[in-house]
């Protein structure tokens, strides 16, 4: 028990210094690239079309990548492929470290695409994969919140700092803490590779073996690791393996797709509207953070025993459509500011989602469940800024057939509801396996 928690808490600290790097730049990025494409103004439709299509390109590269680096970790562990994203993620920062010229910007540009594939996603993934192999079935809902708390919380220390560093040292603190980060993990978090003689349940996705002779007897012979990547067949299969799995899955994409919809919209929409800047939009995520982060870490795990992941999903999803509504119809700049207080049911749509996706699959699958839902994630935040940058672009400008700055923010309000109205269906997901026969998963 001692040993888990340890290793559950070095988790923890690499996840928190990763996601603080990454966060730290958020703030800044929407300045940087301003700068780069259109200096000195205020509306530039050049940025909100380049950054769609950064999104999207990103989106087709995780979709393809999601289900590849689960099912990778399932095979040889979650630490191994946890460092590549690690890893990759420190080189953008890097770049825009050096200088935030043009020229600079498009070398990020470019790297931070490609790496973004790879890195997008893939953390929380394999951390997730990490937890549901050590934390009962009756408990992940709990622990995918807290994960989530940690992740909530490096937004909010990262969002903070940025408060109060110029745009170079953002990017250099950001390039030193991912370096931390890696080396952290490395040296601390120990190997987790799932137990495969478990017995709990039956595999989904049977691995194909080809048998040989040898002295007679027929052996099978251990397949290459190229030959052990999912199909498509392997993750439709997967996708139709229960009911509930199906119906995540849907929700998943439409709470992808809203979420695509409203990083490609509400930062350009709030900095023409309202002429938000770098330390406004700074302030606006960490007081939507902290208040999230401490429900996360405080009110949901006494809240998934009497009310159930189920309920918890269609809740977040529920207050996450209003909150939209009010962007959208956002008539002063203290709305934004007041609107953050939904997000103490808002945060819990992501962990349930998952703890329901976790409960559909045997120990063995985790890493293929969760980079499989990443993946349908990842669908949707190609398809996402396809549709809602142009939307953006075309109400911030005089062309809009009606005024409407907020129209983009409505249409994520009504794909939330969506979403909302299947999460219903979903009810509480049972598990299809038992924790009297999880004895080397512990309780938090």
């Amino acid at each position: 028990m001692e040993k888990k928690l340890k290793a559950l808490s070095h988790l923890y600290v690499a996840v928190f210094m990763s996601g603080f790097a990454s966060s730290i730049v958020v703030p800044a990025i929407i300045d940087v690239t301003m700068f780069a494409l259109c200096p000195g103004t205020d509306e530039c439709s050049a940025a909100i079309y380049v950054s769609g299509i950064q999104q999207a390109v990103i989106g087709i590269g995780t979709a393809l990548m999601m289900p590849l680096i689960g099912n990778l970790s399932d095979q040889y562990g979650r630490k191994s492929l946890l460092t590549l994203p690690m890893a990759l993620s420190i080189i953008p920062s890097a770049v825009l470290a050096c200088s935030r010229t043009t020229n600079f910007f498009y070398a990020y540009y470019a790297l931070r695409t490609l790496t973004a594939m790879i890195c997008e996603g893939s953390i929380n993934c394999l951390a997730l994969a990490y937890l549901a192999d050590n934390i009962t079935d009756s408990q992940r809902a709990s622990a995918f919140g807290i994960l989530s708390g940690i992740s909530s919380g490096a937004y909010v220390c990262a969002t903070l700092a940025a408060r109060f560093l110029s745009v170079g040292s953002t990017f250099q603190v950001a390039t030193i803490v991912s370096m931390l980060a890696l080396v952290y993990m490395r040296i601390f978090l120990e190997e987790s590779i799932p137990d495969r003689d478990d017995g709990m349940t039956q595999p989904i996705l049977k691995e194909s073996e080809d048998a040989i002779q040898r002295d007679g007897n027929v052996v099978p012979r251990k397949m290459p690791a190229f030959k052990r990547i999912p199909s498509l067949g392997d993750i439709i299969c997967l996708l139709r393996s229960s009911p509930s799995f199906t119906q995540a899955a849907v929700v998943a994409f439409l709470y992808s797709f809203a979420e695509g919809g409203m990083v490609a919209s509400s930062m350009y929409y709030l900095k023409a509207r309202f002429h938000f800047n770098k330390n406004q939009f700074a302030d606006l995520l960490l007081i939507a953070g902290i208040i999230g982060t401490a429900s996360q870490l405080f009110i949901m795990p006494l809240l998934v025993s009497p009310i159930g992941d189920g309920k918890l999903l269609s809740i977040g999803l529920f207050f996450s459509c209003i909150n939209n509504i009010i962007y959208s119809l956002a008539w002063s700049p203290w709305v934004p500011y007041a609107s953050t207080a939904l997000s103490v049911v808002m945060v819990y749509a992501s962990p349930s989602l998952r703890s329901i996706v976790s409960k559909q699959v045997g120990p063995a699958e985790q890493g293929k469940a969760q980079g499989c839902i990443s993946g349908v994630s990842s669908l949707a935040n190609i398809i996402a800024p396809l549709i809602f940058s142009p939307v953006t672009a075309l109400f911030l400008s005089e062309e809009a057939p009606f005024h409407f700055p907020g129209f983009s923010l409505l249409c994520v309000a009504v794909t939330l509801g969506i979403a909302f109205i299947l999460s219903l269906t979903i009810g509480n997901a049972p598990s299809n396996s038992s924790d009297k026969n999880s004895s080397g998963r512990m309780e938090v």
